[in-house]
Order: C-alpha cells, then structure tokens, then sequence
C-alpha cells in the first residue's frame, strides 16, 4: 500500500515519507519534479517554475541523502517514477545505501524506467529511442546480477490509456514495449542464455484501472494470459514462476473531475475494485490518487484518505479472502478472449513496423492514440458516455470540501525553487572538481562504445556529478530528441452542427482579417503531459484553423519566436505542472517586447481559480480548465478572443446570399 508522493524539496519529501510509513504506508512511492525527470538542474533556464512543483527535485547524492534520511533502505519496496534519468537515480540510490551500510543485493523497489510510453504520453523522454534503449539494456544487465531483487523496468500502460489508448491498445503497446526490451537484452549478450529466465521474473508492470471495472478486470485477465504465451513462446521461459504476471496499479487519474471533485472518491474505489476483485489477476501493489488532483495538489491529508481507502478494503471486507470470484464466468471469458484476439492483431501490426521502437518513430502509435482520445472526447461532449457532475446531473450542493477553495490543494512555496537552485550552487561550488571531471570524462568515453554504462554512472555519483551534468554528458554524445506529435496523422471527426457553426466563424472572422486564422498552441516549460494540447490542436484544425504546434518541453522565448515567425493572431498555451504563473507571464511579456500586444493569449490547463484571475489580471484573455470539457465551445471562445483583439464586433457576420 502506498501514495505517489515528493514535493517541494528533499527534506520536506523526507518528513512526508515519515508520517506516511507511521500511518500504515507499506512501500514508498517517490514523485520526481519535471527537471529531475528530464535531465536539468534546478538552475537551468528550462527548470524555471518546475522546481519541486509534480514531485522532489533530486539534483545529487546530497539530495538523495536528505531524501531517505532515517529511512532504512533494506526495509523498504522503493517505487521511483523515473525514466530519462532512472540510470542515474538507482545510482545515487544505490550510493546512499550503500553509505547506509546495507548489502545493495538486498535492495528491493523499481524504476519505472519506461521509456516507450514517454514518447507516446508523458513527454519526460530526454534521448532518441535507440538510446533510450541502451540506458534501460544496461540497467536490466546490471541489476539482474548487482540487485536480483530489483525490478529495473516497469511497464508502464498507466499514460498510455490517460492519452487514449483503448483496453486492446493499451495490452498490445506494453506488450510490443516488453518485446522491445526483452529482445534488446537478449540480443545485446550482456545475460547468459540460461540467465534470461531472471531478467523475465523482474519485468514488471504498472498499469491503468478505469471506471468501467469489469471490462478493467478483463484487461487485467487477458494482459496475464498474453503475457504467459509471449514468455514461454518467444523467449523460452519454461519456469511458470518467472512468467509470473507482476503489475501494479493507479487508477484512472484522466477521470477525475474538477467539477463535482466529490464523485471522484466513489470513482476510485470502483476503479480499486477492478484490480483487486480477481484473485488470479489481482494488483500486487495498488496506490490510489486524491480527490481533488483535478484542482490541484494534493494535502497529506487527501493522501491519507486515499491510504484509508485500500485498509479498509484490506482489513475490514473479506474480498480477499476466497478464490477467484470469476472463474468459469461465460461473460468474463467471452470479454477476455476479444480483448486477447484484438491485442494480437495489434502487437502483429506493431511487428510488422519493426517494434515498438520504430512505431514511435514512425509516428504510428502516436497518431492512433490520439486519434483514439479524440474520439472519447467526442463521445462524452455528445453526451453518449455519461461524466456524472460533468455532463448529466450537474446540479450540486455547494460543497463543504471546496468551502475555502485555497486551502484545499496542496501549494509549494515559491522560494521553494531559488533555495533549490542556491543549494546546487553551493553544492557545485563545496565539491572536489577533479573526481567530477574524470567521472564526466568517464562516462563521456563510455557512451560512445558499446559498454554497460552503470559503473560510469555509479562513479558519477559517487564524485558529487549533478543530475543536469549526467544528462548533459549523455546528450553530448546521443543527441536530443523531438518526438512525433501525431496531431498531423490524427483523423479529423465528423462535424456537428456545433463544429459546423464554428468553422464557418472562423472562416469568416479569416475573411474580415484578409487570411485564415492562424492558432499557435504552446507548451511552456518541461510539462510532458500533452493530451489535452494535442486534442485542442486536432479540434482546431477540424474547425478549421492553420495549427501551430511543435510540441513540447519550449522556452517561452521560442514560443514568441514561433508567434513571431508564423503571424498567429491567437496563442494558446498548455500548462498542467503548476507553473503557469511563472512561464505564462514569461510569454506575455515577450510578446509585448516583440511588439505582439495585440496577439491575445489564452490558458488551459490545472488552474486554480486565484491564479486564473491573477492570469486575467496580467492580460490572459481567458483560462479554460477541466470543467470547460467542451472543445468546439472553446474554439468558439477562442473566435470571440480574435474578434476582441482585433476590434471586430462580436456577432460574426452573416453569410452575403448568393
């Protein structure tokens, strides 16, 4: 049992690990910031309003110390979302063990270390795939031996059903990433053949329980099956307890509602219930997220209740107590097997690409997600898949929860980030700079051959190396990467009456201005989660609009060049991080230094509503959050903002008859 946890800083992560373990927490999950994730240090110009904001900034072992101080890591399951960085951080994880004095072969926990699903969801991916693929060989190689006990990937479906994948989309895509990895170590000879059997045993997965509960426990039924059949057929695993089916789970976060944030509890209890009703498909871990994460950051005390949640199903029902409640159920094997079958067709059609690796590649995989999330979006605006609070029944109480709206989120102290960028500062500065040096140089040599790159990284840590100088070594002999988007690939939907109506606004509202319009959708910052601008992206082409959107991870300064270069008469950026009030200022400003005071900006994204009206304030035109749930009736909005900006009257003209 455990929560998804870190903010703020290392310390104030440390204390909340603390009162997480006294109230029954059994395992520790631990939330890096956007800059650990990607490779930058707190002081970086891409790290600036990140720092500390989506979980702990983790900069150096000195952070690391701090991290787990007075926590006994022989003790502990350690679950680190980790993927760009995961090589580096079991590094400096190992380090402080070791400096604890325990016997690192003991050490037990997992790096999510997925990094497929980056590149088709999170967007914390910092090098190219094959790369990539090499960072997590090597860590699978090491550990097997170093940390039997660790699993050093976790395949991560979670982020692929929050972009949209469908249940068979989400089987088949950790399937076809399982294969990539499994394939790669096998073919890289760093594990005996008759070893390979222990890399299988330590794959784990980590998976997504949506509502809709007994097509979730399907899922889970038919992801086991394939997963038996994929390691005794491809890779000759004849030990039933190494094709083990290990997965953990979140439940569905993309679910949540900021409208009527109440329902979200009963969501997630049903969703709980997915993965722990079916004894032969049960979680081994389960954390659940808070209420109110669609408002905000969570408080210990809404992650507390969450930890209640699964004691009271543990402890006080009997669900687990008896044996599968549903075996030799026509139903539930009719669904297993059409989930089984669709699943086989698609990881057929991923093969067939070259794998999972030339899907992302290709774009192929994120152009089907989504083009998947587009249509569920459609679905619910229409109404045919009911959101109680949110589309039906939106009459409410007020609601004694949100009595104080600003006390009910967690916020991070905004000197948070200049104590975190004076720290490794000093850090930087107190440090021996020769070990650093050669380690660099190290690791900068090693990159470049074809050896396991762990005894590098751990010398690295060891001689006091930043998470950013890691990473900027790394980048200087692999390269970056800038991921396909698949908003072009997308298919456009049918238009509505409503779409129709505001297709022909635009074009006219074009027409008054002498061109089409041209909507610029940015992502500021190193905020990865790019659903919700690509879904805006895909709405505005289909209302027909000339789309600017060159994904993630931009600098507010590239994002006024972009404005600049293409003559966009509206900027609309994406920020779900929290750090709105630092990076869309930052685009304002440039803007009106550009001379672009005209070009209005709109918000979308985790908004509080005090930082909406201080947005407001600063000359945002609007700011949609996750109530606005319905795209063609923003993109009117973002008519309505044209018209505005450029003087024209509100009421778009009416066609001239022919």
């Amino acid at each position: 049992m455990r929560t998804y946890a870190g903010h703020s800083s290392p310390g104030e992560s440390n204390a909340l690990y603390r009162r997480n373990l006294a109230k029954g927490q059994t395992g520790l999950s631990v939330a890096f910031d956007l800059p650990t994730q990607t490779g930058y240090d707190p002081d970086d110009e891409l790290a600036v309003g990140e720092v500390g904001k989506v979980g702990v900034p983790v900069a150096h072992l000195g952070d690391m110390r701090a991290l787990f101080d007075g926590i006994p890591l022989d003790e502990m399951n350690t679950s680190m979302t980790i993927n760009a960085t995961a090589m580096w951080q079991l590094a400096l994880y190992q380090v402080v063990a070791e400096e604890q004095g325990h016997d690192v072969a003991q050490l037990a926990g997992t790096t999510q270390n997925d990094i497929i699903k980056e590149y088709l969801s999170r967007g914390t991916y910092v090098f190219p795939p094959a790369q990539s693929m090499r960072l997590i060989t090597d860590m699978v190689a090491y550990t097997v031996t170093a940390m039997p006990r660790w699993n050093p990937i976790n395949i991560c479906s979670y982020h692929l059903q929050e972009a949209g994948a469908t249940p068979v989309q989400e089987i088949a895509y950790a399937m076809s990433t399982a294969i990539a990895v499994l394939d790669s170590v096998r073919d890289s000879g760093q594990v005996p053949p008759e070893r390979f059997g222990d890399v299988v045993a330590r794959i784990s997965f980590f998976v997504n329980a949506g509502v809709r509960f007994v097509e979730e426990m399907c899922k889970m039924r038919a992801f086991g099956q394939l997963w038996d059949e994929l390691t005794a057929e491809r890779y000759g695993v004849t030990d039933p307890k190494q094709r083990r089916f290990r997965y953990g789970v979140q439940v569905n976060s993309l679910g949540l509602t900021e409208a009527q944030p109440e329902n979200n509890v009963q969501r997630i209890v049903l969703e709980m219930l997915a993965v722990t009703l079916s004894r032969d498909a049960r979680a081994r871990a389960v954390q659940l997220p808070a209420w109110n994460e669609a408002l905000g950051l969570p408080r210990p005390w809404d992650q507390q209740w969450s930890l209640r949640l699964q004691q009271v199903l543990a402890f006080e029902t009997d669900l687990l107590e008896y044996e599968d409640l549903f075996t030799g159920s026509v139903v539930v094997e009719r669904k297993v097997a059409e989930l089984v079958e669709g699943a086989r067709a698609e990881i057929a059609r991923v093969q067939e690409l070259g794998g999972a690796v030339a899907a992302v590649e290709s774009g192929h995989m994120k152009s089907e997600l989504v083009a998947s999330l587009a249509q569920r979006r459609r679905r619910m605006e229409s109404g045919e898949d009911v959101v109680v609070g949110v589309n039906r029944y939106t009459t409410s109480e007020p609601n004694p929860l949100l009595a104080d709206l600003e006390t009910a989120i967690q916020t991070v102290d905004p000197a948070v980030e200049a104590a975190a960028q004076a720290a490794v500062r000093r850090w930087r500065g107190e440090r021996d700079p020769g070990p650093v040096a050669e380690a660099l140089a190290e690791l900068r040599a090693a990159a470049g051959t074809d050896a396991n790159l762990m005894a590098a990284t751990l010398r690295c840590a060891r001689a006091g190396v930043t998470t950013g100088e890691w990473a900027g070594a790394l980048r200087a002999v692999f390269g970056e990467y800038r991921a396909p988007t698949g908003v072009g690939a997308a298919a456009a939907g049918a238009a509505d009456s409503a779409l129709a109506e505001v297709r022909e606004a635009v074009r006219r509202t074009g027409a008054e201005l002498g061109g089409r319009l041209r909507f610029l959708v940015g992502k500021p910052g190193l905020d990865g989660h790019s659903n919700g601008a690509e879904q805006i992206a895909v709405r505005a082409r289909d209302a027909g609009f000339e789309v600017v959107y060159q994904g993630i991870r931009l600098t507010p300064a590239q994002i006024v060049s972009a404005a600049v270069e293409e003559d966009v008469h509206v900027v609309g950026l994406s920020v779900l991080s929290g750090s709105h009030l630092q990076v869309v200022p930052a685009v304002l400003d440039g803007l009106r230094a550009a001379g672009l005071d005209d070009v209005p900006v709109v918000v979308g994204g985790i908004v509080p509503d005090g930082d909406a009206r201080r947005l407001r304030e600063l000359g945002v035109a609007r700011v949609f959050t996750p109530k606005d749930f319905g795209i063609t009736d923003i993109m009117a909005e973002v008519v309505a903002v044209v018209r505005e900006a450029n003087g024209l009257p509100a009421d778009v003209p009416a066609p001239v008859p022919v």
